[in-house]
């Protein structure tokens, strides 16, 4: 069965993106933290420049990835990546399908009704995978509906006083956390938390 791995940057402060919605900053890691060149593959590939151990952690993190279920913001943001994500089918919670989609020969769905249709569908789709969840809104939703097996958080070495918060409207707290793995990168601390069932 797959897993439900949220997997996101934050800021040390906790925010994944700046007062003006901007995630640049937390990102930086992937650009300039190191001499590593990694394919960022999909549609609209990105080449990355990480240290050694960020490069080793997003490849491991990244072959075992199926398929993703990330919220419209983000979708938005990324200009839908071309139309095929880089970590398999995409399956974007969304109120309105946006205008033009969905295209042919992309990869991207748009679920309207809801966070556990999307995780099941992305279950379905991964192939034995496991299933990414991004972005601040839609994590929280899989917190709160129990559907999360691991937290991935790579904490980029960054403050930014304020923006889009990852943990902001939290419903079933406490919520326990297993003990992590970390990796230490350059200019990141990547953490991965197993999410325990109560």
């Amino acid at each position: 069965m797959s897993d439900v791995i949220a997997t996101m940057s934050m800021s040390l402060d906790g925010y994944v993106a700046d007062p003006d919605g901007d995630p640049t900053g937390v990102f930086g890691w992937y650009f300039g933290s190191g001499d590593v060149e990694v394919d960022g593959g999909g549609s609209d590939p990105m080449a990355f420049r990480m240290s050694e151990p960020s490069a080793q952690h997003f490849r491991d993190l990244t072959s075992g990835l199926g398929a993703l279920v990330t919220g419209r913001r983000t979708f938005d943001t990324a200009q839908g990546w071309g139309g095929n994500h880089a970590w398999g089918p995409a399956f974007v919670l969304t109120h309105e399908i946006p205008a033009g989609w969905p295209r042919p020969g992309s990869t991207v769905s748009f679920v309207t009704d809801g966070i556990d249709s999307a995780v099941r569908q992305a279950k379905e789709a991964a192939g034995g995978k496991s299933v990414a969840v991004h972005g601040a809104d839609t994590i929280q939703q899989c917190l709160n509906a129990g559907l999360l097996d691991h937290l991935q958080i790579d904490v980029a070495a960054i403050l930014l006083g304020g923006g889009v918060r990852l943990f902001d409207r939290l419903t079933g707290t406490p919520a326990t956390l297993g003990s992590p793995t970390v990796v230490e990168g350059v200019g990141v601390t990547h953490l991965r938390y197993p999410v325990l069932k109560p």
